[in-house]
């Protein structure tokens, strides 16, 4: 893999990142890992999620990079009006980046994977379709 390659696909993230990144990798939350479980090994239509995933100054529980996906997972601290207004401007950050956030409640994976599982292949699909016709796809 080229720097370039790893640069963009980090967005300069720093290596105290990293290190973070790699401690919340092993250890995991039980929602996180049953999602884990239907995500690795390329199992959500070929595509290739990385758990823990640096971007800039933030972790993405869940990033595909092809489709600039990335999959959050909120547990109950995600329900306060601080954690909120942060989770906005996060999301904005991340945004600006050209990667699109989704969010799944920590009930929603425990108790609905397979209707979690139908909306993540749909946003996959649609994110396929939307980079696959962006003018500057191939740049």
């Amino acid at each position: 893999m080229a720097i370039s390659d790893n640069v963009s696909m980090f967005y300069s993230a720093k290596p105290h990142i990293f290190e973070k990144a790699k401690a919340l990798r092993n250890n995991m939350t039980s929602s996180e890992l049953k999602l884990w479980e239907h995500l690795k090994g390329k199992k959500m239509l070929g595509l290739r999620f990385r758990p823990q995933h640096p971007i800039d100054i933030f972790i993405a529980d869940f990033y595909c990079h092809p489709i600039k996906l990335v999959i959050e997972i909120d547990g109950g601290i995600h329900q306060t009006i601080e954690q909120k207004e942060y989770d906005i401007g996060r999301t904005a950050e991340i945004n600006n980046w050209g990667i699109e956030v989704i969010r799944f409640t920590n009930e929603e994976i425990e108790n609905s994977i397979k209707q979690v599982l139908k909306e993540i292949k749909e946003k996959c699909i649609k994110r396929q379709a939307e980079i696959s016709h962006s003018p500057l796809q191939g740049i």
